[in-house]
């Protein structure tokens, strides 16, 4: 139970299907796990596949008869996300929950997808964008939610429409923030396509606040090979219950948005303290660079064009 004080009460999920990316480790194994615990069949994509079946062993030992299945996905791989959507239309299953909660974070230098996409803007939010659309008809069978996982960093920022892929003048976290702002506004017309052309799928949007995850942490496989200031200091004020959340209260939001029975179709989640760090899970309204409708439309359109994957 996250830190005693408050949690999100989640539908009976048994007979359901999910998806959840990024949940070998950190807020996607909490999704993935309370998920699996309420009933649901829990499919984790993932890329490392020793880190995925570890996943799959935690979330097995809290709840013994949870149904969890791992399989490939690299999101900075288009060729991935085909063979993953591939994969799971041979299946034939419907699929009922799709959380698009993986992610980058701020290499110091510009990066690459496998498909020459800047790494945030062709993982955080491309690879998203392919996956729902690839993953379209078992969501439409499933009447499915499709939850996506924004971040606070898009308060502010835009998306830097003359160079997407930053390849002039890149800014690690300027990038982040686009890739952010563009998937959440893809989740927002995710929910108005559906209503105008009768899918069933709804859509909505969260964000996690602050909390002590991986993003900010070393990863020398993007360049940053030691723990930043950042991450340092947040783990000091989580430990000490101070603005920020930590890994179980910052997996509400996405929970509630994706499986709470009181969740609306294109909807903003988020901790609600001052500030949107911290606290306890609930409906807020949208930040300045998610209002933009002729924005989330360009998106929309952009998107599959770079990707090569059609949405209805």
């Amino acid at each position: 139970m996250p830190r005693g004080q408050y949690d999100v009460t989640i539908a009976d999920l048994h007979g359901r299907r999910a998806v959840v990316t990024g949940a070998s480790d950190g807020i996607g194994l909490r999704i993935a796990a309370r998920l699996a615990g309420a009933g649901a069949e829990v499919i984790l994509p993932v890329r490392n596949q020793h880190k995925g079946a570890a996943a799959a062993a935690a979330i097995r030992a809290q709840h013994p008869s949870a149904r969890v299945s791992l399989a490939e996905l690299d999101l900075a791989s288009l060729a991935s996300v085909s063979a993953l959507g591939a994969k799971l239309r041979a299946d034939g299953a419907p699929i009922h929950l799709l959380v698009n909660n993986a992610g980058v974070m701020t290499p110091p230098d510009r990066q690459q997808t496998a498909d020459g996409f800047e790494l945030q803007f062709g993982t955080n939010h491309l690879g998203h964008v392919a996956l729902t659309g690839q993953l379209l008809p078992l969501l439409k069978a499933g009447r499915a939610r499709v939850t996506s996982q924004a971040s606070i960093a898009a308060r502010s920022g835009a998306i830097n429409w003359q160079d997407l892929n930053w390849e002039r003048d890149y800014d690690g976290m300027r990038a982040y923030r686009q890739s952010k702002i563009a998937l959440a506004l893809f989740g927002i017309e995710l929910a108005h396509r559906s209503r105008s052309e009768g899918w069933g799928i709804t859509s909505n949007i969260c964000h996690p606040g602050v909390a002590p995850t991986s993003l900010l942490a070393a990863r020398p496989e993007l360049g940053r090979r030691q723990d930043t200031g950042g991450v340092r200091v947040i783990r000091w004020l989580s430990a000490r219950r101070l603005v920020v959340g930590d890994l179980d209260t910052a997996a509400l939001p996405a929970l509630m948005a994706a499986a709470s029975p009181s969740a609306e179709d294109g909807a903003f989640y988020g901790p609600q303290w001052p500030g949107s760090a911290g606290g306890p899970p609930g409906r807020q309204k949208l930040w300045k660079p998610l209002l933009d409708n002729e924005s989330a439309a360009r998106v929309w359109t952009v998107s599959q064009e770079l990707t090569g994957v059609r949405l209805g």
